[in-house]
């Protein structure tokens, strides 16, 4: 077998684990679907894990194991982390456009998805407030070229909880926040998505915390994806995903009904385009 490269390669673990993956299935003369055949998965999750959106699982390495007659190699390798520290997003949106249901929670912030291009610019300035023009223009532009996911003919089932307090910080002030939120509103009426929000009466509940997004397949396991300050993670581990269904479902318990929630989140625009016009 191989050796990492060593620092002056620049490989990473998941790198290298992904090249041995498809330098090994190679070498035994199988193709993604063949292999994933004999590891009781689909050619597409083997291509997912070799491009780096899912991550080598113990349990699916003992059997690549098996297949490819390497011993306990791979499921050595697949203890080497449990989680995948995302660098470049372009791999979380391939997993969204992929996706048959995302699931998620915003505690402070309108997810990406639902941004319009005000409030991104605004969140991704205040981010980054000596950033040049052109990165932020940049990075701007990328958010809303994502969020085109749901006006496509097979978007993914989309179902959001918010914190109140995404209704009630003034990101980019009042007018921005009217109308982002009545472009929430606009999705909820033409029955794109669901959205339920958290009040503040509701207290501690088993979502405060970071962004989350649960991301269900059709052909593969949920997959989570949590985003705090410059830092995001994907994980695909069972006992771990459970864990964020947990307390996705404990949020939804706390949360208005999608009635209530409508209302509130149109008479909150509505106390904002009032303060923008006095």
């Amino acid at each position: 077998m191989a050796k990492p490269k060593d620092e002056g390669g620049a490989q990473t673990p998941e790198e290298f684990t992904r090249e041995e993956l498809r330098r090994s299935r190679e070498a035994a003369g199988l193709t993604q679907e063949r292999l994933g055949d004999r590891i009781f998965a689909t050619g597409s999750y083997v291509g997912q894990m070799e491009n780096g959106q899912r991550r080598l699982r113990p349990e699916i390495a003992a059997h690549i194991d098996k297949a490819l007659d390497t011993g306990d190699y791979f499921t050595r390798l697949s203890r080497a982390f449990k989680s995948k520290q995302v660098e470049d997003f372009a791999v979380v949106a391939e997993l969204e456009h992929r996706a048959t249901a995302l699931y998620e929670y915003g505690p402070t912030l309108v997810p990406g998805l639902l941004q319009t291009e005000d409030y991104a610019r605004a969140v991704i300035r205040g981010a980054n407030p000596t950033a040049l023009a052109e990165y932020v223009d940049a990075l701007v532009a990328s958010r809303l070229e994502r969020a085109r996911l749901l006006d496509a003919p097979s978007t993914p089932e989309l179902s959001v909880i918010l914190h109140e307090a995404v209704l009630r910080t003034a990101v980019g002030g009042p007018v921005v926040m009217a109308a982002q939120l009545r472009h929430i509103s606009s999705y909820v009426r033409a029955h794109r998505i669901t959205v339920q929000v958290v009040p503040f009466s509701a207290g501690a509940h088993g979502a405060l915390g970071s962004f989350v997004s649960i991301m269900q397949f059709a052909d593969a396991g949920d997959v989570v994806y949590t985003e705090g300050p410059s830092v995001g993670q994907l994980f695909d581990d069972a006992a771990l995903v459970r864990r964020h269904w947990r307390h996705y479902d404990l949020a939804r318990v706390a949360a208005l009904s999608f009635g209530a929630s409508l209302v509130m989140i149109e008479s909150v625009a509505a106390e904002y385009a009032t303060c923008a016009q006095t």
